[in-house]
């Protein structure tokens, strides 16, 4: 099983947003634990694969290790990570996916701890 980590500024913007219905949007997020090939992957930036995954009209961009994503299976999976970064609604989703990939060409995945 996966370890779904969420940025501590992401889950507040989600609580800001989303007011009750952020326990749902946590909820999904976490569903990565038992599930880590969901999502839609965007690109890869020095092994570290970009994904999101979609609630309405929103999207929760997230990274991992790509390697042992797609070289492990279930059972092997015990130490994959899985962090949400960042979300966007439509409009902004390109902004915010060329952030994601500047700042992990730039400072790498400690820039988002």
């Amino acid at each position: 099983m996966a370890k779904v980590e969420i940025a501590s500024s992401l889950f507040l913007e989600i609580q800001k947003k989303f007011g009750g219905e952020a326990h749902r949007i946590v909820d999904l997020l976490e569903t990565l634990e038992e599930n880590p090939w969901k999502g839609k992957e965007l690109c890869i930036v020095g092994g570290v694969v970009i994904k999101e995954i979609r609630y309405k009209n929103f999207r929760f961009y997230f990274f991992t290790d790509g390697h042992k994503l797609k070289c492990l299976d279930s059972s092997e999976l015990i130490d994959l990570l899985i962090r949400f970064v960042r979300m966007s609604d439509k409009n902004g989703q390109q902004k915010t996916i060329e952030e994601i990939k500047n700042l992990l060409k730039v400072i790498g995945v400690s820039g988002f701890l």
